[in-house]
């Protein structure tokens, strides 16, 4: 008979982030500890997706806002906002299917699905947030959100198209809608030391 494991929290969440709304999707996977802080994921999905973090955020699981609380919120009528330095990924995600949308920037309104895959025994040898597989580069902050995105990635694919050189401009020479590397992100989410081997899903 399979026995339960008596402290979840002590578990390795495996994870996959989805970028709402695109097409094909913008995604990543990971591997967390779940008893991360939901203010340390916030920090490992910003380097895991590439966002530079200029912006506001939230999480929200059903009726649970989570992210900085700010009293005055509650003044304006505005939903109950727990801290979300004080609770651990594994309160939220309770079980593989459960899953919880991040926001980041409320202006552009860039909304990850993050789904629990799967639940593993703690790895010894794993200190840091590994990623273990994704598909296609992030959109550029402050470029309008999906919409404002999927313009962009019109503009730099045609030559001939009004704002080509000013989207160019804009964005840069290196920017690579279809880039994405493991190793580069997994070099960001470890700084103080390269990995030696690659941890395949």
């Amino acid at each position: 008979m399979a026995t339960k494991r008596i402290n979840p929290a002590q578990d390795i969440y495996g994870i996959k982030v989805t970028l709402l709304g695109t097409k094909p999707p913008i995604w990543r996977r990971l591997l967390v500890p779940a008893s991360m802080t939901l203010a340390k994921l916030h920090d490992v999905l910003q380097t895991a997706m590439g966002w530079h973090d200029c912006h506001m955020h939230e999480f929200r699981a059903g009726d649970r806002h989570f992210g900085k609380p700010d009293p005055e919120d509650l003044d304006m009528g505005m939903p109950s906002v727990e801290n979300e330095r004080t609770v651990k990924l594994s309160s939220v995600l309770r079980r593989p299917g459960a899953k919880m949308i991040y926001t980041y920037d409320f202006g552009d309104n860039w909304e990850h699905a993050v789904v629990l895959e799967k639940q593993l025994p703690l790895l010894p040898d794993m200190s840091d947030p590994i990623c273990v597989d994704g598909n296609l580069a992030c959109p550029p902050d402050d470029c309008g959100g999906i919409p404002g995105f999927y313009e962009l990635l019109d503009a730099l694919a045609d030559p001939n198209h009004e704002q080509h050189e000013e989207m160019r401009d804009w964005v840069g020479d290196d920017f690579d809608p279809q880039a994405f590397s493991v190793d580069e992100v997994n070099r960001k989410l470890a700084p103080r030391r390269r990995r030696s081997t690659t941890i395949k899903n």
